[in-house]
Formats: structure tokens, sequence, C-alpha cells
């Protein structure tokens, strides 16, 4: 299996964030991905897409969610690296060699997100993993020319983490399981934005406990308090946060107006902008999207 690796940056440059202090972008890939317009493009879109109409503060978005998953992505890695090194190849331990892979897989896991989220989804049937497949693929894309620049074949394995068809289930399950570095930033930074203190759990104490093992990632039974808290916040989150009864109730408002707009529009009744008029009218491509 082929092992990426990208140039160290002489002078790393870290961003500032209000989740984890300080987000290392220490490889030019990473760099790269940040800087390109496809990346840049969350910076428009909400995390909690309605949410801000019941809790004022929860206006961040995709783009720092992106950051901070691959900052936990960065720090499991290394610390695997470290500490839980393969010996052997099927002992269950980490390999060295995934760590540039998982690291871009969670920089890139929401890159396909469109406006509203998972709004916008059910409306136009859209599918945000497997459009943010397209753009790590597409050619034309500068996610895929800094991608290429490591590898030929590296846009396609990082396409491959996000789709969980990428053959070592360690990387994948980093990315995406029940207790993944998606879900524990976008506890955390939802739990800062909305002010829900029942969001947050012990980062530092799940990072000392979590181990690489041949079918995933585990932890170790001392850590059982702290994986448990981390459990019941994300439920407490679900119950208080995500389906808050003014919040589905503005998704459901939302739903209801492009549908309408959908119908009007149909009926040539609403002149609308071109580049959503090919949403409405189910023929859009990949740069109408983005």
């Amino acid at each position: 299996m082929t092992k990426f690796e990208s140039p160290k940056l002489a002078h790393e440059v870290v961003v500032r964030d209000p989740v984890h202090g300080y987000i290392h972008l220490d490889t030019q890939v990473a760099l790269d991905v940040v800087r390109s317009r496809e990346f840049q493009r969350m910076r428009r879109i909400k995390q909690l897409g309605p949410t801000a109409f019941v809790f004022p503060g929860a206006t961040h978005t995709r783009f720092e969610h992106n950051l901070g998953v691959y900052e936990l992505a960065r720090r499991i890695s290394n610390l695997f690296t470290d500490k839980y090194p393969s010996q052997k190849a099927g002992d269950g331990l980490w390999d060295p060699g995934e760590n540039l892979l998982v690291q871009m897989a969670g920089l890139l896991h929401d890159i396909g997100h469109g406006p509203y989220s998972h709004t916008f989804e059910h409306l136009f049937g859209t599918n945000h993993e497997q459009i943010g497949q397209q753009i790590i693929l597409d050619p034309s894309t500068e996610v895929n020319q800094a991608l290429s620049k490591v590898d030929p074949d590296f846009p396609k394995a990082v396409a491959s983490v996000i789709a969980k068809t990428y053959p070592n289930p360690q990387v994948v399950k980093l990315i995406s399981s029940q207790a993944d570095a998606d879900r524990m930033d976008y506890l955390l930074r939802d739990a800062y934005f909305t002010g829900a203190s029942y969001g947050e759990f012990d980062l530092s104490r799940i990072l000392r406990v979590i181990r690489p093992y041949k079918e995933g990632v585990c932890f170790t039974a001392n850590g059982m308090h702290a994986v448990e808290d981390y459990i019941v916040s994300r439920y407490q989150m679900y119950q208080q946060i995500y389906y808050h009864r003014v919040n589905r109730s503005m998704e459901v408002i939302l739903h209801h107006l492009l549908q309408r707009a959908q119908h009007l529009y149909q009926e040539k009744e609403l002149p609308v902008t071109p580049s959503l008029a090919r949403f409405l009218a189910g023929n859009w491509q990949l740069q109408d999207y983005l």
C-alpha cells in the first residue's frame, strides 16, 4: 500500500482556535488545501444552519470545524506514531505512513456541504459526502491539484477514507465512527458557540486513553468514565441543541420555502438567478454547487 508524505514547512502556520488553542498546519499540502477556493468557500457555510435563530452565538462555520477535525486527527495520529507504532504487519498497531492520509481526510471530510447543510440535501437530493468526493477527485479543483502534488493516487485515497472504503479501518474510524475526531470537534465547538456547557467533555483524558487496534480504535478501561461523559454529552447536545423545537421548525420552514420556490419556478412564475435555476431544474453541475 502506498504511503504518502508531504514536505514539512520550514515555519509551520498556526491558526488560533477557541476550542483547541492552536491548529498546526505543518505540511505543504495542508497549507495548500486550506488556501484553496473550495476550502475557503466553507467560510460561508454555517456549521449549524438556522440554529443561530435560537442560539445567537452559533454562527460558526464548516471552515473552522474542518480545521478542528484536522487538528484532532493530527494529534491522535502523532500520538499513535510516538507510542503505538506498528512493529510488524498485522500486529494491530498504528502505521505512521497513514498520518498524512488521516489528517487530510479530517481536513476535507465536510468539504461537500452546501448552504444550510442537511436542509439543502433533503430538497435537492444531494449528498455532502458524495459531493466531497467529487471535489477531491475532480482535476479542475484546487483541492485536487494540491493533493495530487503529494502523489497522483493521493486524492483517490483521501476520497476512499470519506467513502469508508479505505482498507485500513483505523484510518476510517478515526474520521467516522461513534467516537471520532469529527464528533469530538463538533460537540466541543457547538457547545462553545451555543453556550451549552453540557456539550463539554474531558478531551485531554480521551486522548490519553485512546488506542489503535486491528479493527479500528478503542479506549482503555480506566478511561471508561471519560468515554461515558462524551456519550452523555452527545446525547444532551442532540436533545437541547440539534433537536431544539425552534431549530427544527426553522429547518421545516426553510425546506417549504425552497420547495415552494421550486414549484413556482417549474410553473414559470418565479424569476431566479441562473445558478439557482439549475438546481430548481435539477440539471446542476459541480461548478454550480461550488
